[in-house]
């Protein structure tokens, strides 16, 4: 949908050999704490699914927007504060029932509310936060669990339990589950929010706002309609 081409693309993933078999152009790096990109050097970075992981994403976007040469685009995708919500609700449900409170299981994610204005902070012009929810079915709870852990995407939480869950909680946990979310095919699902931000590397040509007041027709006219004015 972005009419331009782009010569000098980077990416940055967790899954550097993944993403380097797919664009064997582009320059892939891996999402670590300073992203290993020269400043000005690329019209293209992608951040592939990594954010949501981040101790600080708008330390990782200020050096994506650093890499990038005026007018360079960038494109976000990570996982949203909506991603696996059955699974927490039923874990919390079943530790509290059990255990009489709740211990950190699944990593704090941002809300689409909230990532676009990360874009401001960090410096990019024309900035644009979208979501998309995606519902994957599962033959079972365990078979979820199961997937997020061949994923990479378990718990790694600082403050997380070093201990081993009880038995009793895990099997409560995918009663509640199946009993509240179970389809009629007899699968249970699973919603992974994908949140997927655009920015672009501040340049002169860019379209800018106009000055407040500066407009030379009234909204009320085209409407058809009479004007209200409002008091100071």
């Amino acid at each position: 949908m972005v009419n331009k081409t782009f010569s000098e693309a980077a990416i940055v993933s967790g899954f550097p050999e993944f993403w380097g078999g797919r664009f064997p152009d582009a320059k892939v790096v891996p999402d670590d704490a300073t992203v290993p990109l020269e400043q000005g050097r690329h019209d293209l970075v992608i951040h592939a699914f990594g954010l949501h992981w981040s101790d600080d994403p708008v330390g990782q976007l200020v050096q994506s927007r650093l890499a990038l040469k005026p007018d360079g685009l960038f494109l976000a995708v990570f996982l949203g504060g909506q991603t696996l919500h059955e699974l927490r609700a039923s874990l919390a449900q079943a530790e509290t029932e059990i255990r009489g409170g709740l211990s950190p299981r699944i990593v704090p994610m941002g809300e689409i509310r909230d990532t676009g204005a990360l874009l401001q902070r960090a410096g990019f012009a024309l900035p644009v936060a979208d979501n998309l929810p995606l519902e994957v079915t599962y033959q079972s709870t365990l078979h979820l669990m199961r997937d997020l852990r061949a994923m990479g995407e378990g718990n790694a939480l600082a403050g997380r339990s070093r201990n081993f869950t009880p038995k009793s909680v895990m099997l409560r946990a995918c009663e509640i589950y199946e009993q509240v979310f179970r389809k009629s095919d007899g699968s249970v699902p699973a919603t992974y929010e994908l949140i997927f931000l655009t920015g672009w590397a501040p340049d002169a040509n860019q379209p800018k706002p106009l000055r407040p007041g500066s407009a030379k027709a009234r909204l009320a006219d085209h409407l058809g309609t009479s004007e209200i004015s409002l008091n100071d």
